[in-house]
């Protein structure tokens, strides 16, 4: 029996120096003393349950993951449909890469019942355009072409986080002669 005792008693001890070395190694030596030994008791394989008293612990741990989104993609968002929307936004038109400010509408031709607008982007570029056409940064649409003049319908987000939509005239601008 007492042979027993300090078998029991080395392999506690021998537990306790490899566990202390193993924290020690992961950079965690400011572990309490009372935590360390409550791991060796559990580690140590517990012999019958009559045997003087022999010391059942049950360790629980304490640590628990916690998810941090910040910095990652949602999990459960299809990354299909993001690939897709990215597409859609890069195959836009070549109005569509300019500000409306920075095009000019320069002519409107009727024909029979179909109207259209020639419109020049800052590079010189001439386009001819028609209603439902796409112009402009902010998702502009062409709404109405008139005589002289094409009303387009702009979409901008205000500061509040808000869609609000605003029509734009763009009018033929009259050649400046000398």
């Amino acid at each position: 029996m007492n042979h027993r005792r300090s078998a029991i008693a080395w392999s506690a001890a021998l537990l306790l120096f490899a566990l202390g070395c193993q924290e020690t190694a992961t950079g965690n030596a400011a572990a309490p003393a009372s935590t360390r030994k409550a791991k060796a008791a559990a580690a140590v394989p517990a012999t019958d349950a009559t045997s003087e008293g022999a010391l059942a612990v049950s360790l629980t741990d304490a640590r628990a993951y916690v998810y941090d989104p910040i910095g990652k993609r949602d999990p459960f968002r299809s990354f299909v449909l993001d690939r897709v929307k990215e597409v859609d936004k890069a195959a836009k038109g070549p109005l569509e890469q300019f500000d409306l400010s920075q095009l000019s509408v320069t002519g409107v031709v009727w024909e029979g019942g179909s109207k259209r607008a020639l419109v020049i982007d800052p590079s010189g570029r001439a386009y001819i355009v028609q209603e439902g056409d796409r112009v402009g940064k902010n998702e502009g649409l062409i709404i109405t072409i008139g005589d002289s003049e094409m009303m387009v319908r702009e979409k901008y987000e205000d500061f509040h986080g808000e869609q609000t939509e605003k029509e734009i005239v763009m009018r033929i601008r009259l050649s400046e002669g000398g």
